[in-house]
């Protein structure tokens, strides 16, 4: 439904036809969405459009930014350790070789 909405704002009939869902289903995800702040629903006659608000994925950017700083460190400490063996291995080959001969 997310990456419905991202593309455009659609109905909620909309929605159900291109997931094949039954509308009661398809409102009921709407409802957990909405009530999330991740998108609004916009009255227009016997139609509710739907739409994503992007502030809710912009807080969600900003959480996460945290993380990617975590997680970044991590990585960069790996590529560190993985490039010493790589160092490491021309020696630990010439040494495999000079036990065997």
């Amino acid at each position: 439904m997310v990456e419905l909405l991202r593309q455009e704002p659609l109905t909620v009939g909309e929605i159900a036809v291109r997931l094949n869902m039954r509308q009661p289903q398809t409102s009921k995800h709407l409802r957990v969405l909405s009530d999330a702040g991740v998108i609004d629903v916009q009255a227009s006659a016997n139609r509710r459009i739907c739409h994503l608000r992007p502030e809710a994925f912009q807080e969600l950017d900003e959480w996460l930014a945290n993380f990617r700083q975590l997680w970044q460190e991590r990585f960069d400490n790996l590529d560190d350790y993985l490039q010493k063996l790589q160092e490491q291995k021309p020696d630990a080959l010439s040494l495999k070789s000079g036990d065997e001969s």
